[in-house]
């Protein structure tokens, strides 16, 4: 594979069976070396898209699915080695503004279709994960927009940013402090220059750091607000960290999970002492709200 290439694999089939299959494969490869996205077509049907920063194994790949929803389609499995910067291009060409709650997540193409009482955020097709287009990023932006209903957070973080979107939703809801980390420095990089771009840097601070040892999180903390848009076993893996940093009455926004992960994912946090407040199941992802305390 040539340098800087990457390999994207797509399925597609109804919305169950693409459902079955992320499921399994996203139990079965390595978050740090893959993103998923999970989109409707139009024709009707449904895309899943597994973005590979390695070449993957096709045969074990075929495996996987074969063993999720059968040979048939295991068949259809497509491989194309696309540059960097092409994969999420592809992916969402010809897509429309993503309408949640009082934000508009939207491509350059369609910046005069922002309604004037909304927040546009412009993400353009990039490597790092979380366009809005996701289910589980617009969970997030729903979740995070009836929470402001109720709550103005003051400490805010988020982890695994991608493309910074949550983290440029909250600054320029709230025109506050950021803290935002991924563990990927391509997706650092691309944050940076969406925070510029949609005018948030000022307010955004974007580190690439691994989990939450360094430092820089507990100078910003404790977080009235913690988003997380990864995917369960690393949302697992930094529920106590995750804790650590909450302060009291705070909530989390944690998401990238499909409805049978939910469970897992709020017990680990349970056992950290935050509370469900509230389920969100946006396009076949869970978004869960969780708080520190008692409510209110």
């Amino acid at each position: 594979m040539e340098s800087g290439a990457s390999v994207v694999v797509e399925l597609s089939a109804d919305r169950a069976t693409a459902e079955k299959v992320l499921a399994l494969l996203s139990e079965s490869l390595d978050p740090d070396l893959t993103a998923f996205a999970l989109f409707e077509a139009p024709a009707g049907d449904w895309t899943l898209a597994i973005h590979c920063r390695e070449s993957p194994d096709p045969e074990a790949l075929r495996s996987v699915v074969s063993a999720a929803a059968g040979p048939l389609f295991a068949a259809r499995l497509t491989f194309q080695t696309v540059a960097a910067k092409d994969w999420v291009a592809a992916s969402l060409a010809g897509l429309a503004p993503v309408p949640a709650g009082r934000f508009v997540v939207h491509g350059a193409h369609d910046r005069a279709r922002v309604p004037m009482n909304r927040i546009g955020i412009e993400i353009e097709a990039a490597l790092a994960f979380g366009t809005g287009h996701h289910g589980s990023t617009r969970g997030c932006l729903l979740a995070f927009d009836e929470l402001l209903k109720r709550r103005r957070p003051r400490q805010i973080l988020d982890v695994g940013t991608g493309t910074g979107v949550l983290a440029i939703a909250a600054a320029r809801a709230l025109r506050r402090r950021i803290l935002a980390s991924d563990i990927d420095p391509q997706a650092v990089v691309i944050a940076r220059e969406n925070t510029r771009f949609n005018g948030a840097a000022a307010w955004v601070h974007v580190i690439c750091a691994t989990g939450l040892t360094d430092l820089r999180f507990r100078a910003g903390g404790p977080y009235d607000l913690v988003f997380a848009n990864i995917l369960l076993s690393p949302l697992q893996r930094l529920a106590k960290p995750i804790a650590a940093v909450v302060a009291p009455r705070g909530r989390v926004i944690l998401a990238g999970l499909l409805p049978a992960h939910a469970n897992g994912a709020c017990a680990a946090y349970r056992m950290q002492g935050l509370m469900l407040e509230r389920r969100l199941n946006v396009d076949g992802w869970v978004t869960l709200v969780l708080r520190r305390g008692p409510p209110g």
